[in-house]
């Protein structure tokens, strides 16, 4: 059963596996040129495993301590997953002893692949997910490890290499937009982030797009319930 789970898994992983390689070695590299040695971002990654906080945290373990002002920082940064969590509740729902370890691992790209993929019928949901869960949060731990440990022999610009994980969830998009024959939720998405944009600027208008899909599908999930058993 878990043979066949991972094998399931893998694949989904693969765009992850990418551009994890880049930015992880990025970070790893960006914490050894601020001074850190590769413990830190080998540790940093396996307890925080936060992705863009993670580059966060390297200015506040620079910075004065500040207990209070790290917390709401790390609370505005990762803000987004608590909308996550919401989405996944039935994905997750009767996944035992696994569930803990689903809902620590959650990230960006691990959100939008259990959340996207189409999980084998004779293929353990659960191990499906854990599996998704534990590749992605690997890549990310080794890669920046080994940024680390080579940080102070390479010597590279990294501009630009952040725009390898916006192009994955591109990929992603499209592939949902397309599977959909009414890809209404997409829509919603779409136009409350473009709104949202319009109105709270690029720095800031990633937690009310949020707040307005929740809403929108919200209000909107028994006509789209109803829609979606007409068509099957």
């Amino acid at each position: 059963m878990k043979r066949k789970a991972f094998r399931a898994a893998f694949p989904h992983t693969i765009p992850i596996l990418t551009g994890f390689c880049f930015l992880g070695l990025t970070y790893g590299v960006y914490m050894r040129a601020a001074g850190f040695s590769f413990w830190y971002p080998l540790l940093i990654s396996l307890i925080v495993f936060g992705g863009s906080l993670q580059f966060v945290i390297v200015s506040m373990l620079l910075s004065p301590y500040a207990p209070v002002q790290t917390f709401f920082m790390a609370l505005m940064v990762q803000a987004r997953h608590l909308f996550y969590g919401i989405a996944m509740l039935d994905k997750y729902k009767g996944t035992g002893l696994k569930k803990p370890y689903l809902i620590f691992a959650m990230c960006d790209e691990t959100f939008s692949v259990n959340c996207a993929a189409e999980v084998p019928p004779d293929v353990d949901r659960g191990w499906f997910y854990f599996f998704v869960s534990l590749l992605d949060r690997f890549y990310w731990v080794a890669a920046s490890t080994l940024g680390g440990l080579l940080g102070s022999i390479l010597h590279f610009n990294t501009e630009g290499l952040d725009f390898v994980m916006t192009a994955m969830f591109v990929v992603i998009l499209t592939e949902q937009w397309l599977k959909e024959k009414t890809p209404v939720s997409e829509w919603i998405g779409l136009a409350a982030g473009v709104l949202c944009l319009l109105i709270f600027g690029a720095d800031s208008f990633l937690i009310p797009t949020m707040v307005c899909i929740l809403a929108a599908l919200t209000l909107l999930r028994r006509p789209l319930e109803k829609k979606e058993e007409t068509t099957l």
